[in-house]
């Protein structure tokens, strides 16, 4: 179980102090979670104080009643965390297989690493040896972080709108590793995304705005709201 208590985190410009994160206050227990709302509004930065990439400035972090809040992204990590990047990282000099070996935190027969990449759509043989760098596309470099994620089993696994850059690959085989996922690992999926058909797959559905909290609950409560909101926001722009 995840929790975050008065979760605060504000930056210094030239402008003055900017809040970025306002007093978050969120409990997360379930399967699948869902954080959404506009651009800016502070979901990617909250997913990042949660992975230890940023630290809050203020409040606490929970995991399994611990205080990771002093922990460093690497301490996180070994405490089973993973954050997979909206943007994926290129890694020069090292192959695919290095990386999924990296993740799995031991050397993995080539069937056992080549299995990985099968499940999120990969050709393993096309792939395996190749090295992680700008000869990658995007949407190969997210399906191989994806991969990794599910090669190091962990008990919370943050994704920063996976479905971006992989529009050849349906969601309905998204979906599908996501819940693989969790069969092997027991563990909660965090998701950013502005997806109806991800956020439909979600246990809780958080909407984040102006770094607060604006809403939270279950899908069958949240979703109609935001479906009900975007049309009519749709039609005011159309008038």
């Amino acid at each position: 179980m995840l929790e975050l208590k008065n979760v605060s985190y504000h930056v210094k410009d030239e402008l003055g102090e900017k809040q970025i994160l306002k007093n978050v206050n969120l409990t997360l227990d379930e399967r699948f979670v869902a954080f959404t709302g506009p651009n800016g509004g502070g979901k990617s930065t909250l997913a990042k104080v949660i992975a230890g990439i940023i630290q809050p400035t203020e409040g606490k972090i929970y995991l399994d009643g611990e205080d990771i809040t002093p922990l460093s992204i690497t301490e996180r990590a070994q405490k089973g965390v993973s954050y997979a990047f909206q943007q994926p990282v290129r890694f020069k000099g090292l192959t695919v297989r290095d990386l999924i070996n990296i993740a799995a935190g031991k050397t993995l027969k080539v069937s056992d690493a080549c299995a990985y990449l099968s499940e999120v759509g990969m050709c393993a043989r096309d792939y395996i040896d190749r090295e992680v760098n700008a000869s990658l596309s995007g949407g190969e470099l997210k399906r191989i972080e994806i991969a990794t994620i599910l090669a190091r089993s962990t008990k919370l696994s943050i994704f920063d709108e996976p479905e971006a850059g992989i529009d050849l690959w349906s969601f309905g085989n998204l979906i599908k590793v996501f819940e693989k996922m969790h069969e092997k690992t027991q563990g909660n999926i965090l998701i950013i995304s502005h997806q109806e058909r991800i956020l439909n797959i979600a246990d809780k559905i958080v909407v984040i705005a102006n770094g607060e909290i604006q809403n939270v609950g279950a899908k069958t409560e949240v979703l109609p709201q935001l479906l009900a909101a975007d049309s009519c926001k749709r039609l005011t722009e159309k008038l």
